[in-house]
């Protein structure tokens, strides 16, 4: 018996979804075609409900809960709710999210009420299959991460959040240079302080914490990015668990980070994120985040999407913001979105609106049979990067080899072969 799949990316809706938009129709119908299709809701969905953070994603990210209706209407049945906007309107507004999720029986991972319920699995039964998702996201504040529940307390609102720890070794003079300066601004008073009442951990031999970051002592200057391992642990164990329960395993992650020397490229913490995931038993990862297109790597069979790009970008027509939003930018509170979103991209000379990659993707499409993916077919998309701002951002497929050229060379540093029949991509495992 056969199951197929479709995934896509970031979906950053503020409008509603015309049924008769151009290639809208055929899109849907492509989507529907599948039994399992996956989707990333970079957005909350509420009226209002919650409080706007002090700290958001970028835009803070809300949309009228009836475009839900729009995106179910495309044939979506599974979906990632953990990114770098869950928060933007704090618990209420994430809290109201899921109630609207839960209202229009919608499977969604990666936020709940508690982080038990953020970092559990979910399970769409097909009729030949029984899929699991578990979601997380690298991209968030602190106060947006669930807390754990206890017998005592219940827990906290949040997602389930991938914490990174990011290190910096340097050669011996770059680190007797930060020695010194440390030493003479007393940056680390405080710090010091704690420690010595018990409070803070002592720093190691050989390490350095400088106003947060961390520092150490090393042969080669370089910066080394790894998954916080309580989180990666939770992650891990939910996976071994999926996989008890369901015939096939997705994870999902949220990534906007690179490598430091190429944004685009997976950072180091990703790899081995995804790579574990796969030896705890997950078939397939699916990453989103940076807004475009990285690379695809076949990992012991199994394909990881480092980020399957946009899918729905809609960020300039969002309704509202908060002053917050203008009183960073040094605009008056009273000023209107449109005139802020004009400011912001400079009237459209700089910012996503003008960088290509922005506004295509791929969806990729596969079928399992007796356990294993044999073929992975990547149907191109473009999303109207030369329309108006008032209709730009939905998808509509298209034939497009430059789309597939272009991620075959995201795919040369893993030796992913993508071959191109009639304008769609194909990958045999």
């Amino acid at each position: 018996m056969k199951t197929t799949f479709a995934a896509t990316g970031d979906s950053f809706t503020t409008r509603r979804i015309p049924a008769d938009y151009p290639g809208g129709e055929e899109l849907r119908k492509f989507i529907q075609s599948h039994d399992v299709k996956f989707n990333n809701l970079e957005m909350t969905y509420h009226y209002e409900e919650g409080y706007p953070a002090a700290f958001s994603g970028g835009t803070w990210a809300m949309a009228d809960p009836v475009i839900l209706d729009d995106i179910q209407a495309m044939g979506f049945n599974i979906y990632n709710t953990a990114n770098n906007h869950s928060g933007d309107f704090s618990h209420g507004g994430m809290i109201a999210t899921i109630k609207n999720l839960n209202k229009r029986n919608m499977l969604f991972a990666g936020t709940g009420k508690n982080l038990r319920e953020a970092a559990k699995a979910v399970y769409l039964d097909t009729g030949n299959c029984r899929v699991a998702l578990i979601a997380m996201t690298a991209d968030f504040h602190d106060s947006d991460m669930a807390g754990a529940q206890g017998p005592a307390m219940g827990g906290r609102p949040g997602v389930n959040g991938l914490r990174v720890q990011t290190t910096y070794h340097v050669t011996e003079d770059y680190f007797t240079m930060l020695e010194k300066l440390v030493d003479e601004t007393k940056m680390n008073a405080y710090n010091d302080y704690g420690a010595k009442l018990g409070y803070v951990s002592p720093t190691p031999q050989g390490n350095l914490s400088v106003n947060g970051l961390r520092f150490k002592l090393a042969e080669e200057v370089r910066v080394e990015k790894k998954p916080n391992e309580k989180d990666m642990e939770r992650m891990l164990n939910e996976v071994r668990e999926a996989k008890r329960q369901a015939d096939y395993v997705m994870v999902s992650i949220h990534v906007h980070d690179g490598d430091n020397k190429d944004f685009i490229a997976p950072p180091e913490f990703l790899e081995i994120f995804s790579h574990e995931c796969i030896d705890a038993g997950a078939d397939v990862i699916l990453g989103h985040g940076p807004h475009e297109l990285r690379a695809i790597e076949i990992y012991k069979k199994k394909p990881i999407f480092y980020s399957l790009g946009n899918f729905i970008f809609q960020t300039e027509t969002v309704e509202r913001q908060p002053a917050d939003a203008y009183i960073n930018k040094g605009f008056p509170t009273d000023t209107n979105v449109g005139a802020y979103m004009d400011a912001r991209s400079n009237h459209g000379k700089r910012g996503y609106g003008i960088l290509p990659p922005i506004w295509f993707s791929v969806i990729p499409s596969w079928e399992l049979e007796d356990r294993e993916v044999r073929e992975i077919r990547l149907y191109p998309i473009t999303l109207g990067m030369d329309l108006p701002r008032s209709r730009k951002g939905l998808p509509r497929l298209e034939k497009s080899e430059a789309v597939l050229q272009h991620l075959q060379k995201l795919c040369n540093q893993y030796g992913t072969v993508i071959e191109i029949e009639d304008g769609v991509g194909v990958i045999r495992i």
